[in-house]
């Protein structure tokens, strides 16, 4: 549209001068009144999946197998989550379901899994088939993540975070969410929802009710931001037992510091952890740790951050720079040592921290402590949780004393988790899968790797495609 000079002004003018309204406004008040406006629905899809990480990927491939139009809006710039985004590198619990054996044969096609004796290209694979517990590469998760998705006809949509859920007449329903990205403010629409966020974001958004942390104050475990390290020699520090997952982790040889049978894992980190304290450094994690993932490449895991909330958005960003500096301080300490550390380097940090808490959103039904401790089963049943509880010491204090697998004096034994606990309370068409289903701090400290969430996600896709 032409306009003349005259009008150009005007309009500024106009602008100029409602913009000084507005910014007097916003320096007498502590709100801000945001002008209405109309947004373009982007689509319709039978199922939106919020969250493109572990869960999200299996429940949108899970669904649109099943034939439903499924559309997957994720945050970051790729998909996998936790596990590309945040370098996650080590799988917890993982070989129970379909999607799951899926993705190990996958990145073994690329030659992707790093685990318990050498091959000649110099990755390390399984030799066994057990496949419950191992290391992968970061970037060949994101590629199989994009390759089943893809092919399963999901459309995804990255670097879009949702801003906004909106219910519909009946209040029992979403009827749209809204994202905001480089295409602007969307709004997009579904019959279903699935909260795959890993924090419960969607959940929260629209309304339902959730627990977060644990006590008042609702603090959570603590978070970590992995990075990725390289060495001059990877065989050395291998020879010297300071990597986690060589030998395998679950080998259980004797630790020479008790004289008795110990998981590997624990005698490499004690190890490290001395390494650190000669170069004169304390890491705020109480059990550091190298997994072995190609040759001379590593995940280097040895950063805590104590009570954050992960609905704080300032503590979170705060905690992060914190974080990274820790880990490049490290880095160059262990380097500093030379011997089997020489050129030991941060390559890569993770581009978001590792929550191990989430908000558990209300549920049909919450999986509790009582259900651990009885090895609870359902007849809705959508996979069994074996990883036991695993709650890292709330604080510095308690993490130097024993830094992971703490269970608070919960008896564990294997429990299912119902398809119940991963449908909303407060809405008909919203489901939950990972973290954020609905259960207590205990049962959430079982079922939080991402071994169940792959498995969950699955089955509340098929469920999904089958409604």
């Amino acid at each position: 549209m032409a306009i003349t000079r005259r009008g150009f002004f005007g309009t500024s003018l106009a602008a100029g001068a409602l913009a000084g309204v507005h910014a007097v406004d916003a320096h007498a008040k502590d709100s801000f009144a945001e002008p209405a406006r109309e947004i373009p629905v982007d689509g319709w899809a039978d199922v939106i999946v919020v969250g493109g990480g572990p869960a999200g990927v299996s429940a949108a491939v899970a669904a649109a197998r099943g034939g439903k139009k499924v559309r997957l809006l994720e945050l970051q710039g790729c998909l996998g989550g936790i596990w590309t985004a945040g370098l996650l590198t080590y799988i917890f619990d993982f070989n129970k379901s379909d999607i799951g054996w899926e993705i190990i044969r996958r990145l073994d096609a690329y030659g992707a899994r790093a685990v318990d004796r050498p091959g000649e290209d110099g990755m390390r694979y399984y030799k066994d088939g057990i496949d419950k517990d191992w290391v992968y590469a970061p970037e060949y998760m994101k590629a199989v993540c994009e390759d089943m998705c893809a092919e399963a006809g999901v459309r995804v949509t990255l670097q879009c975070p949702v801003v906004a859920a909106y219910r519909d007449a009946s209040g029992r329903n979403i009827e749209t969410v809204v994202t905001e990205s480089k295409s602007g403010r969307q709004a997009w629409r579904a019959r279903t929802f699935v909260d795959c966020s890993g924090d419960g974001d969607l959940g929260a958004l629209a309304g339902c009710g959730f627990d977060i942390g644990f006590g008042a104050a609702g603090w959570g475990q603590p978070a970590t931001l992995n990075a990725l390290a390289v060495v001059d020699d990877g065989d050395a520090l291998a020879a010297n037992d300071f990597v986690s997952n060589e030998p395998a982790m679950w080998t259980r040889p004797v630790n020479p510091e008790t004289g008795k049978p110990s998981c590997h894992h624990i005698v490499a980190s004690h190890k490290l952890k001395a390494e650190l304290h000669r170069a004169g450094l304390e890491p705020s994690y109480g059990d550091p740790t190298l997994f072995r993932i190609h040759r001379n490449l590593f995940c280097f895991m040895a950063n805590h951050e104590y009570k954050l909330r992960l609905d704080d958005a300032q503590a979170i960003s705060d905690a992060t720079v914190r974080a990274r500096k820790e880990v490049l301080t490290l880095a160059a300490g262990l380097a500093r040592l030379g011997g089997p550390w020489k050129g030991f380097r941060v390559a890569a940090t993770a581009e978001q921290i590792g929550h191990r808490d989430a908000r558990r959103i209300h549920g049909r039904y919450t999986v509790t402590r009582d259900d651990v401790t009885a090895g609870a089963r359902f007849p809705d049943a959508v996979t069994t949780s074996r990883f036991g509880i695993d709650i890292h010491g709330l604080d510095k204090k308690a993490n130097d004393v024993r830094a992971a697998g703490q269970d608070f004096g919960v008896k564990f034994r294997p429990f299912q988790i119902p398809l119940r606990a991963c449908r909303a309370k407060d809405l008909d068409n919203l489901y939950m899968a990972g973290r954020c289903i609905s259960g207590d701090f205990y049962a959430h400290a079982s079922y939080r790797v991402t071994g169940s969430s792959v498995a969950i996600g699955e089955a509340v896709g098929k469920a999904i495609a089958a409604s």
